[in-house]
């Protein structure tokens, strides 16, 4: 769980991967071949097929995993120093009243989201729903302080940290899509022998339009393509039985539609059946409150086939993402066996 604690704790959100980047390179060099960096930022790591035993090519079989995490951008620094800021990726506002901020600036520094406090609104103020528009970063510095460290588009992260909190769940901000990476990451370490290349793809910019997989399919060119995400696990008080997605601790998810893309069933089917063959726990989920980069890789060039393969994580876009270990291993256990088998099946 180190790599994760990690990569969640790591800052990067869209266009602002930076840092995110390089802890994935090193990853990425200690389990392929190759690695590359293209100009959007997407990290992509080569395993080369270990064995080939047809006279064509080894199909290309492209896993994708964001590192991008929400999080927001400097607007305005008003005159007493309080910031103002603009959302990068989707917020549940009311999920940011007196949460702590890291501003990343010349240098990083603390900070805590504000709003008028509850004892001075009058009647009305008291019903509406927070909006972004309405909050402000203290830094607790005045506007000659702050001016001397932070600039409009400066990025900002949610301050949180890993945490175990049992032998089962984990919590942290950015699990989406930080746990994907750390899947693909493992799956990578596990790997033994495999008749397919694999490009291993650490993409940017998911968060705001799945950006970086639509960039590296179009130069990869899969045969296949895979993406690894988070779902909803929406088994919680107040959830209909035919309204929960997924559930926590009820296996890796495959997913058979989303916003952005159906499914390949034929890639589905084989999923289920690697799955059932080797005893991996897992479920299937249709989300159409959201999407994954397999909708970028499935409309490149002439079209590939895709599906995503997701972790059931509540409160996804919080700072209290939940996960469950099971999932987690389950998930990676899948990745290996379809690419140890990926060669026998055309999609």
């Amino acid at each position: 769980m180190d790599l994760l604690r990690r990569l969640c704790e790591t800052p990067g959100i869209s266009g602002f991967e930076e840092r995110i980047q390089g802890l994935v390179h090193k990853e990425l060099e200690k389990v392929t071949d190759e690695v590359k960096i293209d100009k959007l930022g997407n990290v992509i790591g080569i395993k080369r097929a270990t064995k080939v035993t047809s006279k064509s090519s080894p199909k290309k079989v492209m896993l994708a995993a964001h590192m991008d995490e929400i999080g927001f951008m400097v607007s305005f620094i008003d005159k007493d120093g309080f910031l103002r800021f603009s959302p990068v990726g989707g917020f549940d506002p009311k999920t940011l009243i007196a949460q702590r901020v890291i501003v990343h600036g010349v240098i990083d520094i603390g900070g805590v989201i504000g709003s008028k406090p509850i004892h001075i609104l009058d009647e009305e103020e008291r019903k509406k729903i927070p909006k972004i528009k309405d909050l402000f970063i203290d830094v607790g510095l005045n506007r000659e302080e702050v001016s001397k460290l932070v600039k409009p588009g400066d990025f900002i992260t949610l301050d949180r940290n890993f945490k175990e909190l049992n032998d089962k769940i984990v919590t942290a901000k950015a699990f989406d899509d930080r746990v994907g990476v750390y899947i693909m990451l493992e799956a990578l370490k596990q790997i033994k022998e495999h008749e397919v290349d694999i490009y291993a793809v650490a993409t940017t910019q998911e968060e705001v339009g799945v950006r970086g997989a639509m960039v590296s399919s179009f130069f990869i060119e899969p045969d296949v393509g895979i993406a690894l995400d988070v779902t909803i696990a929406s088994d919680l008080p107040g959830s209909k039985e035919e309204e929960v997605i997924t559930s926590l601790g009820g296996g890796t998810a495959i997913c058979l539609m989303d916003s952005y893309t159906i499914s390949n069933k034929r890639l589905v089917e084989f999923l289920r059946k690697i799955a059932e063959e080797n005893n991996i726990k897992y479920q299937t989920d249709i989300l159409l409150g959201g999407g994954t980069d397999a909708g970028a890789i499935q409309r490149s060039k002439t079209g590939v086939p895709v599906c995503t393969i997701s972790v059931p994580t509540r409160y996804v876009h919080s700072v209290v993402e939940m996960c469950h270990k099971e999932d987690i291993e389950n998930s990676v256990h899948l990745i290996v066996k379809f690419l140890e088998n990926a060669h026998k099946e055309e999609f």
